[in-house]
């Protein structure tokens, strides 16, 4: 206890802690308003059934892609970067392509949700690794080479993706769509578990890079200085976002700009170099988004719009407005 009391007992812990608790709050409140709202008791079971797995995937997307965006951007440098950049989203979208357009949209590939989510993982995962792996270690632990190669990566892929798209039969393509946008809605329960566990596994894989990223923000010269293998927790660090990512991407599908919102909001209402502080925040930022957003979607939209074009059109306004306002 008074380890606790002297742990808050500046202004500035005090305000972390409010802000913190005042953002778990919120989290509660849409997601029991979410899970419980508008519910027919007649069918209060199966809107359990329904509304559950849902909520659980929300959740775990947000705190992923956000917690993958805060430390992402302390490798970089640059609170204006996303995780996207690393092509990730544009790999997914060309694979769920590649496998419909050379298996067809009738295969187990294609229908079977876990067989698509183990795909994804292992293509993403394994691609992902390699190559930003490899990249580290060619050019030293540069930051702007890796930016550079992702964005050429995402072209690439997206360009073979649309190349692919072109030449497919309609009826195919129609089948397609569906899987090309983040959607809560067709969750599948074999899927989440599975996921979860395999966030845990990176972040334990992890723990000693995430305990030291406060003294790796502040660049190399200081980290080197310090006792930090700074190359080696760079690299590390960079395969664990795109891993988490990856993960992220194949349980929901691409949500390009949330981590943007989350990281910088994040780092808004919590002022603070201390990365616990700021991936809780961000953490809880990306759910409460998502599941405010899900909530709109399916009581107030019906269902006519999907979270992710909230998502796309607030980022990109949201990405305007911190460019603009940058000193």
């Amino acid at each position: 206890m008074p380890v606790l009391v002297k742990a808050f007992s500046t202004p500035r812990s005090r305000r972390l802690a409010l802000t913190t608790g005042v953002l778990c709050g919120l989290v509660l409140l849409f997601c029991a308003l979410y899970q419980f709202a508008f519910v027919n008791p007649k069918f209060f079971a199966y809107a359990m059934g329904l509304r559950a797995p849902r909520l659980v995937v929300m959740l775990t997307a947000g705190f992923s892609i956000s917690a993958a965006a805060i430390v992402f951007q302390t490798i970089i440098r640059n609170n204006i970067v996303t995780p996207c950049l690393l092509g990730m989203n544009s790999l997914y979208l060309l694979i769920h392509t590649a496998v419909v357009f050379f298996l067809g949209s009738g295969s187990a590939f294609a229908t079977n949700p876990v067989m698509a989510f183990a795909v994804d993982i292992v293509l993403m995962g394994v691609i992902a690794t390699f190559i930003y792996y490899t990249i580290f270690q060619k050019t030293g632990g540069n930051v702007l080479y890796v930016l550079l190669i992702g964005t050429v990566l995402s072209t690439f892929f997206s360009s073979m993706q649309n190349s692919l798209t072109r030449v497919m039969d309609p009826n195919e393509y129609d089948a397609l769509l569906n899987s090309l946008i983040a959607s809560f809605t067709n969750v599948n329960l074999a899927c989440i578990i599975p996921g979860i566990l395999l966030l845990a596994a990176i972040a334990w894989w992890l723990r000693r890079d995430l305990a030291i990223l406060d003294i790796v923000s502040l660049g190399r010269e200081q980290a080197v200085s310090l006792g930090v293998d700074y190359e080696r927790t760079l690299r590390r660090l960079m395969v664990g976002v795109a891993l988490y990512i990856a993960v992220a991407t194949a349980l929901v599908g691409p949500l390009s700009f949330l981590g943007l919102i989350t990281a910088n909001v994040a780092r808004q209402l919590l002022p603070t170099y201390r990365h616990t502080w700021l991936i809780a925040g961000a953490g809880l930022v990306g759910m409460l988004i998502l599941c405010a957003g899900q909530f709109v979607v399916e009581h107030v939209m019906v269902y006519s719009v999907p979270v992710s074009v909230f998502v796309t059109i607030g980022g990109g306004l949201y990405f305007l407005y911190l460019i603009l306002t940058a000193k």
